[in-house]
């Protein structure tokens, strides 16, 4: 390679470092974790090997432990050691990263809202959030950077535990209530899919969608707040999942491989306790924005029970009598969300621009 090329080259390399980090001036990585320690180790591990450093990463700790509150002192040095001070936030804080405690265990659900709402009071202009099991890939971020001056909401692809693809389901069906299980893995030539979903294991999103649809809802606990979420992102931008792997699973979790692609991973009780109950909080969104339709999603609710048995049967043999009791429960407490008349859907955080 000649002078000339090797210049080009440098600068062409120096160009795109600049375009990222402008784009990523004001991100915050927002984790929530719970009891999980080890693995939190790991993602913090992930964090330090990043090509990019985040404007800020918010860690809302849901046990309020004081062995988190020491990892999270200690892995706060090792950044600044890294990567120095940072753009002030609007306390004025320099310090990269956020340490979160909560008086309770708010679950996935309170817990990212809490966090989405701490970094949204810091001055953040875009939200990368994820659960504790993860861990990112170094160039991560840099991937996603090149989707973030386009997009609004940008869901990159993940690596599973064994190293092979994570297939989610992007795609959901909104009158029924249930992720498309059909949808076409394949990204086509636009390199990328429209989603109307998301999932808050790395799902990234711009302040103006906050501003838009308001702070995720903590009343789910656990489980459908990030497809809510996405939902309703849908309806005011276009979300899109990308194909480039920008974090790995790393929690192992036993699963039922189907077709070689798509898996039925094992989960508990209070999963399935949440999967039915919160199907009243489903209902309610999709019943504020005129898309309820009460025989689809009622097929869409005997469909969803008929998952959660096969999921008994085929991964989670050990559970069936409580797993069995805990779908009915969630099943029945559901239709009381359905009809509670002092329901709100989460507000705004800004009026809606007129048109």
């Amino acid at each position: 390679m000649t002078a000339q090329k090797t210049e080009k080259a440098t600068a062409k390399k120096a160009t795109k470092k600049t375009a990222e980090k402008k784009v990523t001036d004001k991100l915050a990585i927002v984790v929530v974790t719970y009891k999980r320690q080890e693995l939190l180790k790991t993602l913090f591990a992930s964090f330090l090997a990043s090509t990019i450093a985040p404007w800020r990463i918010v860690i809302v700790d849901n046990e309020h432990s004081d062995k988190t509150r020491a990892m999270v002192e200690e892995f706060s040095d090792k950044v600044t050691a890294q990567w120095g001070k940072t753009i002030a936030d609007t306390d004025g804080n320099l310090n990269r990263v956020v340490y979160a405690p909560q008086s309770d265990n708010l679950g996935g659900s309170g817990g990212f809202s809490a966090g989405v709402k701490k970094a949204y009071e810091l001055g953040a202009e875009w939200f990368w959030v994820m659960d504790d099991d993860v861990a990112i890939e170094p160039d991560g971020l840099a991937k996603l950077a090149k989707w973030m001056p386009t997009h609004d909401v940008i869901q990159g692809s993940r690596y599973d535990y064994d190293g092979g693809p994570f297939y989610w389901q992007y795609h959901f069906i909104v009158p029924l209530g249930i992720p498309n299980p059909i949808a076409p893995a394949a990204f086509g030539p636009a390199g990328y899919r429209v989603m109307n979903t998301m999932c808050f294991e790395g799902g990234l999103f711009r302040r103006n969608i906050v501003e838009q649809i308001g702070f995720p809802d903590p009343r789910f606990f656990i489980y459908w707040d990030d497809t809510i979420y996405g939902y309703l992102a849908s309806k005011v931008t276009n979300p899109i999942i990308v194909p480039d792997r920008v974090m790995r699973r790393t929690r192992e979790i036993g699963n039922w491989d189907i077709g070689g692609l798509r898996q039925l991973n094992s989960t508990s009780d209070m999963n399935r306790y949440h999967i039915l109950r919160n199907r009243g909080y489903m209902a309610r969104y999709s019943m504020a924005h005129g898309d309820y339709r009460g025989f689809l999603f009622g097929l869409g609710t005997i469909a969803t029970i008929a998952k959660e048995i096969i999921r008994l049967v085929a991964v989670d043999r050990g559970h069936i009598g409580s797993g069995l009791k805990q779908i009915f429960r969630g099943w029945w407490d559901s239709h009381k969300l359905l009809h509670d008349p002092d329901w709100q859907p989460m507000p705004p955080l800004k009026p809606a621009p007129t048109k």
